[in-house]
């Protein structure tokens, strides 16, 4: 008889402790909690990140200058300032006229200032005309910085030196000079800069 009411009221315990709260899952029924005086926690989106800041388009015409100097062992240097912005990518190429020869080399603007070179055969370069081109590519090949002054397809450039890209990828610029190698003047109708050696 005494076990039995030991089992009687374990069984009496356990109806009272199942009837005392929460769903069959464990998890509390609304409006319940352990803590009468716990708050509920809101939790608030992460703050959006700020708005990039405008970047102002490039505005003034493009320029590109140069010019070339013959060294000792008659290689050349081209030397230039533009006002494109900085670490805008540049693409100076020497032609030999004669033959057709060329020789390139890709830059970065630098506060405004570029320099290449040197350029020609290890023997130096033999008399005559060359054309030396200094090219500003489509934005496509540009920095991000870059293409966000002057536009995605070029088209914040203006001004003479600015054309449509061959390839159809936005606006381009080039800026392009002759010059002749040797130590006499040659007779010649157009603009040309001869250069000595120094």
């Amino acid at each position: 008889m005494k076990a039995w009411c030991r089992l009687s009221g374990m069984g009496l315990l356990l109806l009272l402790l199942a009837g005392c709260g929460g769903n069959d899952d464990g998890t509390e029924g609304p409006g319940e909690s352990e803590d009468p005086e716990a708050v509920e926690e809101v939790t608030e989106e992460a703050p959006a990140p700020p708005p990039e800041p405008e970047v102002e388009p490039f505005s003034e015409p493009v320029e590109i200058d140069f010019e070339a100097t013959l060294l000792s062992d008659r290689r050349l240097m081209v030397e230039g300032v533009s006002n494109l912005p900085d670490t805008t990518r540049l693409l100076v190429v020497v032609e030999r006229e004669l033959s057709g020869v060329r020789w390139r080399s890709r830059i970065g603007l630098e506060e405004g200032r570029f320099a290449a070179g040197p350029f020609g055969p290890g023997s130096g370069l033999p008399d005559g005309g060359y054309r030396i081109t200094v090219n500003l590519p489509e934005a496509s090949v540009q920095p991000l910085a870059v293409r966000q002054r002057i536009g995605e397809q070029g088209e914040h450039l203006s001004g003479p030196l600015v054309s449509t890209s061959r390839h159809g990828l936005g606006q381009v610029a080039s800026s392009s000079r002759r010059f002749l190698v040797g130590s006499e003047p040659r007779r010649t109708t157009d603009q040309v800069e001869v250069l000595g050696v120094e």
